[in-house]
C-alpha cells in the first residue's frame, strides 16, 4: 500500500496559513474508480489538479433507490451531493401541494441551498431512478472553496443564474397561461436531458411531476399534452414524449 502527502495553503480571513496533509491509500483511489470518476462533476470540474486526490479522499458514495429521499426539508445540512448516476427531483411542500423546483442530472450539485446561516435543508431531494451520488461533507466543502478559488467564483456565478432563472420561472407562472408554462416545461427538459434519434425526450417522468413543474393540475396536463398531440407538435408513446415541432413549442410560450 502506497500513499501520497498533499499539502495545500489555505489563506483564512486573517491571512494565516492552515496546511492540509492528507493520506489517499491505494484501496481508496481503487475504490473511486468503480463509481466516481473524479472529473464529472460540478466541484471536480473546477478543483485545482492537486486538490483532486483529496476530494477522493473525503467523497462517500451513496446509492438511492428510485422514490427515496436523499435528503428532506427541514432536515439539518451535513454536507453537499454531487450526482454522479441518475436524475433527482428536487421539491418542496407548498400549503398542501408539491411544487417541484427543478430536475438534476448527472454532473449536478444538490443541497446548495442549505448553504446559508440557517443550516437546515429548505427544500426535498427524491431519487427518480436508481441513483449515485458523491457526498462532500460541509466542513470539508468549506476548505475547498478557501483553497480553489475558480470553484468560489463559479460557485457564485452559479448562486447567480439560479436566481435569474427562478425569477424568471415566477414571471412565468404569473402570466404565462397554461399551454405555455406546458410548453415551457417540455422545452426545458429536452435542452436539459436532450432528445433521441426519434425525437424522444431522455428523460421519464410521471405526468404529475410534469403537471406540478408546469403549475397545473394532472387532468388540465394531461388535456394539454393531448391537444398538443393531436396537433402533431408532440408525439405521446406509452410514457415517452417526443418533440416533432419544437418552434410551435416556442410559440406557445410568448406571453399573451
Amino acid at each position: 500500500m502506497w500513499s501520497i502527502s498533499h499539502k495545500v495553503v489555505i489563506v483564512n480571513s486573517e491571512l494565516h496559513h492552515i496546511h492540509w496533509f492528507i493520506n489517499l491509500p491505494s484501496s481508496v483511489m481503487k475504490r473511486m474508480q468503480h463509481t466516481c470518476d473524479l472529473k464529472s462533476c460540478f466541484l471536480c470540474r473546477r478543483c485545482l489538479p492537486e486538490w483532486i486526490p483529496a476530494v477522493g479522499a473525503h467523497q462517500k458514495n451513496r446509492h438511492y433507490r428510485k422514490g427515496e429521499l436523499i435528503f428532506a426539508e427541514g432536515d439539518a445540512v451535513d454536507g453537499i451531493y454531487f450526482l454522479y448516476k441518475g436524475i433527482v427531483k428536487v421539491h418542496k411542500r407548498w400549503g398542501d401541494k408539491q411544487l417541484i423546483l427543478h430536475f438534476a442530472g448527472v454532473g449536478d450539485m444538490i443541497g446548495y441551498r442549505g448553504l446559508g446561516e440557517n443550516r437546515t435543508y429548505p427544500v426535498t431531494a427524491s431519487a427518480l431512478d436508481d441513483v449515485i451520488v458523491c457526498f462532500i461533507d460541509a466542513a470539508f466543502f468549506e476548505a475547498t472553496l478557501h483553497a480553489n478559488h475558480q470553484l468560489t467564483y463559479s460557485l457564485m456565478q452559479f448562486y447567480a443564474n439560479e436566481l435569474q432563472a427562478a425569477e424568471q420561472r415566477m414571471r412565468n407562472l404569473a402570466h404565462m397561461e397554461v399551454r405555455g408554462r406546458i410548453a415551457d416545461t417540455l422545452i426545458m427538459l429536452s435542452r436539459r436531458f436532450g432528445q433521441n434519434s426519434e425525437g424522444a425526450l431522455n428523460i421519464t417522468l410521471t405526468r404529475q411531476d410534469m403537471a406540478s413543474y408546469s403549475g397545473t393540475t394532472y387532468e388540465t396536463f394531461f388535456r394539454v399534452l393531448s391537444e398538443l398531440a393531436r396537433k402533431k407538435i408532440i408525439k405521446l408513446s406509452g410514457k415517452r414524449i417526443s418533440i416533432l415541432k419544437q418552434d410551435k413549442l416556442a410559440e406557445l410560450t410568448a406571453y399573451s
